[in-house]
């Protein structure tokens, strides 16, 4: 990132490489469309393009200033589709075509009653904590990787995963029992 700061505007598309699936899993954890969450990429990366002269690296960073910094302005730009589009739907009717969450486990989530049930748990989550779930759980991101993406401390996260996991695993459990 640093060389694309620079004016290597060819090593952008190395960056875009080596990050697309895991914005595409974070995206689609989000939206549950696969072309929503294609084009939100393609904004993040005209993002960092347009933004690339405000990153800034730590000395010991080993990568993870620019996943925390690029998942800062992805989730900036979920939510600034999310405003001007006004998605707010709980309508679980196609439910079934929106299940999975990466391209390569969509079919095993389609083909599993209970990532099913899962998935459609996950959606009925507030966002934020939606989001906080795909961060820590299916991205892998640190607690101090997703405070720097959310403009909290560490022991703040801890609290919204736990609150956020415990939240999902009730609303599970009444979705399990309606099944």
């Amino acid at each position: 990132m640093l060389k694309v700061k620079n004016g290597d505007l060819d090593k952008l598309g190395q960056l875009f490489e080596r990050y697309k699936k895991p914005l595409y899993g974070f995206f689609y954890g989000l939206t549950r469309q696969q072309d929503a969450s294609e084009d939100l990429i393609q904004n993040t990366f005209f993002r960092i393009l347009k933004y690339r002269h405000l990153f800034r690296e730590q000395a010991e960073s080993n990568g993870g200033e620019f996943r925390a910094w690029m998942f800062h302005i992805a989730r900036n730009v979920h939510y600034d589709q999310h405003r001007k589009k006004k998605l707010v739907s709980d309508d679980l009717e196609n439910w079934k075509d929106r299940v999975g969450h990466t391209e390569n486990k969509a079919s095993e989530m389609q083909q599993s009653e209970e990532l099913q049930l899962l998935a459609v748990a996950m959606d009925k989550l507030p966002l934020e904590k939606r989001e906080i779930i795909l961060l820590s759980k299916y991205e892998d991101m640190k607690y101090s990787e997703i405070g720097e993406v959310l403009g909290c401390s560490e022991g703040a996260v801890k609290v919204k995963v736990f609150r956020a996991l415990q939240e999902l695993k009730v609303i599970y459990k009444q979705l399990e029992r309606i099944n």
